[in-house]
C-alpha cells in the first residue's frame, strides 16, 4: 500500500503533466507559432495569482491513452477584483474539438457562473466536434448551448477567438454577448474550404472566407483587436463597463464636477451646411466624460455607431447616427446593429442615450430584398421594450421613421433634447419638394426658373417645416439646448431618470417581427 508521502508524489506528478499534457510534436508546433498555452493565457488575462483551475485531471474515461484535461482548461478567478469564470481551448490536445470530458468541464464551470452569479469567457481555439466521439460530441455541444440561455442577459458572456473554430464550434461564441477576435489568427466558419470546394465547387481560402475582418463584415465579431494582449485588454475594458449580473450596478469612476463641464467648442462643432458630413466619433468624444469609447462593431454598419462610454461616471450606451457613412441612413444591417446593442444595454441596466442626425431609413431595391422592413422594425421593437433610461440628443437631422426609432418619446423615449441646429420633419427638403411642389416644377419654362421655385420652397420647407421649434412646441422636444450645455444636459437627465421603473403588461413574451 502506498504512503502518503507516495500519494502526495504522485499526485505532484500527474499535475505536471497536466500542466501542458499535449504531444511533444503538437507543443513544438504551438512552441515554433509563437503562440501560448491555454494556462499562460488565462493568466494573462486574469489578475495575478487568482486562477484557480477546475478538472485538470479530467480525461475521458475507459481510455488508458487518454490526455489529461481533455482539450480544455476551466477555472475561476478575478478581473479587477470580481469574479468570473473561464474556459480555455487547448489546440494540442485532441485539436481543442469537444469530447464528453471536455464538455463536462465547461458545463460545470458554467453552472457554478449561473450559481453565483458572474461573467463567462470562453477563449476559443477549437476544431469542432470530436469526430470519433460521435454523438456523444454533439450531446456536449448542446449541453453548453444550454447553459448558454439562463446566463444571457442575465450575466455577461465573452468570446476570444484566438484561432480556428469551424462547425459546431462557432455557435457557441456567437451567442455569447460579445466576440473578440484577433486578426491574422482567428477564424470562424461553418463549413470550411475544403468541403465548400468539394460540395459546390466554389473556391476559396480559409482567410477569404472565415478571418476575423470579414467575419466583422458580416457582423458575427464585435471587436477585432491585433494580438492576444490586446484582445485581453478589450476584454478587462468591456467588464469595467459592465455589471456582474443584471441585478448588480455597473462599475463607476471618478467624474468632474458639474462646474467645469461647459465645452464652448461644441458651439462650433456642427457645419453650417446641412448637408456636410463629419465623424459623429469626435461628438461623442465630447459628450462624454473623456474620449474613451469602446465601439462595437465598428466595421459593420458603420453608418450607426454602438459605442460604450461613461457620464457622470456611470456607464451608458450610445446609440448614435454617423453622417460620413451613408449620410447618416439607417439600413438593414445598421438596424440590426442598433437592436442587439439596445438589448444588451437594457439587459445589464445601462441607460441609452441616443445621438441623432440622421435623413430617415436608407431607400432602394436592394435594401427591399434584404427585409428593411422587417429588420428596421426590430429595431423600433427593442427601443420600445427597453426599460432603462433613454435619453435622446438631436443635433441635426432626424426625419420620418429613423427620428421615430431614434429614441423619440412618441417610441417611449424618456427625455428628448435638441440643439437649434435640428432638422425634424417627415422627410427632407430635397424630397418634399419633388412630393409636395412636383406640378409647380414640372410647369418651370426654363432650368433656371425651375431651380428658383425648388430652392425657394426647400427653404421656405426648412425654415418653416423642419424647425425644431415645431416640435418643442407640441412638447415633442423637452428642452432645445446650446451644444456647450450639452455634457450637464445628458448628466441632468440621466440623473432624473436614475429610479425609473416601469412594468410591462403581464403575458409570456412579445413576438419580434418577421
Amino acid at each position: 500500500m502506498a504512503t502518503t508521502a507516495e500519494k502526495i508524489a504522485d499526485l505532484r506528478a500527474r499535475l505536471e503533466q497536466a500542466e501542458d499534457p499535449g504531444s511533444e510534436r503538437s507543443r513544438q508546433r504551438r512552441d515554433e507559432a509563437g503562440r501560448s498555452t491555454p494556462r499562460q493565457r488565462i493568466n494573462e488575462l486574469l489578475d495575478d495569482g487568482s486562477f484557480v483551475e477546475t478538472g485538470a485531471l479530467g480525461k475521458t474515461p475507459g481510455d488508458p491513452d487518454a490526455i489529461y484535461s481533455d482539450g480544455v482548461v476551466t477555472g475561476y478567478g478575478r478581473i479587477s477584483g470580481r469574479p468570473v469564470c473561464i474556459y480555455a481551448h487547448d489546440k494540442t490536445v485532441y485539436g481543442g474539438s469537444v469530447g464528453e470530458t471536455f464538455g463536462h468541464k465547461v458545463v460545470q464551470i458554467m453552472d457554478m457562473a449561473i450559481k453565483i452569479g458572474c461573467p463567462v469567457i470562453g477563449i476559443q481555439d477549437s476544431g469542432g466536434a470530436r469526430i470519433q466521439d460521435a454523438v456523444t460530441s454533439l450531446a456536449m455541444y448542446s449541453e453548453i448551448s444550454r447553459r448558454q440561455l439562463p446566463l444571457s442577459g442575465r450575466s455577461p458572456q465573452i468570446s476570444i477567438m484566438l484561432g480556428k473554430c469551424a462547425g459546431g464550434a462557432v455557435y457557441a461564441p456567437v451567442t455569447t454577448d460579445f466576440v473578440i477576435a484577433v486578426d491574422g489568427e482567428a477564424e470562424m466558419y461553418v463549413t470550411g474550404p475544403a468541403v465548400i470546394r468539394e460540395v459546390t465547387g466554389e473556391n476559396i481560402t480559409s482567410a477569404e472566407l472565415g478571418s476575423a475582418a470579414q467575419q466583422e463584415l458580416n457582423g458575427n465579431v464585435s471587436v477585432v483587436v491585433d494580438s492576444e494582449e490586446e484582445a485581453f485588454e478589450t476584454v478587462r475594458d468591456l467588464l469595467d463597463h459592465l455589471p456582474l449580473t443584471c441585478f448588480d450596478p455597473a462599475p463607476t469612476v471618478p467624474a468632474l464636477p458639474d462646474s467645469e463641464l461647459e465645452d464652448s467648442g461644441l458651439d462650433s462643432f456642427m457645419p453650417d451646411d446641412t448637408n456636410a458630413g463629419y465623424d459623429m466619433r469626435e461628438l461623442l468624444e465630447q459628450l462624454g466624460d473623456d474620449e474613451e469609447l469602446l465601439e462595437i462593431q465598428e466595421n459593420f454598419a458603420p453608418n450607426m455607431i454602438t459605442a460604450f462610454g461613461r457620464i457622470d461616471g456611470k456607464t451608458v450606451g450610445f446609440v448614435a447616427n454617423n453622417p460620413i457613412h451613408l449620410a447618416g441612413c439607417i439600413d438593414a444591417d445598421a438596424a440590426d446593429k442598433g437592436a442587439r446593442f439596445v438589448r444588451i444595454c437594457d439587459a445589464y441596466n445601462i441607460p441609452l442615450v441616443y445621438v441623432v442626425d440622421t435623413p430617415g431609413y436608407l431607400p432602394g431595391v436592394e435594401q427591399e430584398k434584404v427585409g428593411l422592413i422587417h429588420r428596421g422594425a426590430k429595431f423600433a421593437v427593442a427601443l420600445v421594450e427597453a426599460t432603462v433610461p433613454k435619453v435622446a440628443l438631436i443635433v441635426r437631422k432626424a426625419y420620418g421613421g429613423a427620428y421615430a426609432v431614434m429614441g423619440s418619446k412618441n417610441l417611449s423615449g424618456d427625455i428628448n433634447l435638441a440643439w437649434p441646429t435640428a432638422q425634424i420633419a417627415v422627410m427632407g427638403s430635397a424630397a418634399a419638394v419633388v412630393m409636395i411642389a412636383g406640378k409647380q416644377l414640372e410647369a418651370a419654362e426654363t432650368p433656371e426658373q425651375r431651380a428658383a421655385t425648388k430652392k425657394m420652397f426647400m427653404d421656405f420647407y426648412d425654415e418653416t417645416m423642419t424647425s425644431p421649434d415645431v416640435a418643442a412646441e407640441r412638447g415633442f422636444i423637452d428642452a432645445m439646448i446650446k451644444p456647450s450645455d450639452s455634457r450637464l444636459a445628458l448628466r441632468q437627465a440621466l440623473r432624473q431618470l436614475e429610479t425609473k421603473q416601469e412594468f410591462d403588461l403581464p403575458k409570456k413574451h412579445n413576438i419580434h417581427p418577421m
